[in-house]
């Protein structure tokens, strides 16, 4: 996890960590709402069914959204978003160089 705690690090790459703002039932229900179509997503992928999967992706979308993960960043201090980027190119450069070096 960023020292700010806003994202996590996998295979170098920053992922927008969900709003920590949000209370653990709303946490629970929007987690369980992503699992939920996920597994529509594998399910319509099996079934080679075009529609559900665009469905599917949808939910998965604004399941996301809802947890922060996506869409308009849950911290206010004006910082740009970088998710998905890697972190060797952003901000978190020298922090993460440091964390690779004690790996």
């Amino acid at each position: 996890m960023t020292p700010d705690g806003r994202y996590i690090v996998v295979r170098g790459r920053l992922w927008r960590r969900a709003n920590p703002d949000l209370d653990a039932e709303q946490r629970r229900a929007l987690t369980a709402d992503l699992m939920r179509a996920r597994r529509a997503v594998g399910a319509a992928l099996r079934a080679h069914d075009d529609a559900a999967l665009a469905a599917a992706r949808a939910q998965v979308n604004d399941a996301k959204i809802a947890l922060g993960e996506r869409g308009p960043v849950w911290w206010s201090d004006g910082t740009p978003d970088q998710n998905r980027r890697m972190a060797r190119n952003t901000r978190y450069a020298d922090w993460y160089e440091a964390l690779e070096r004690t790996a």
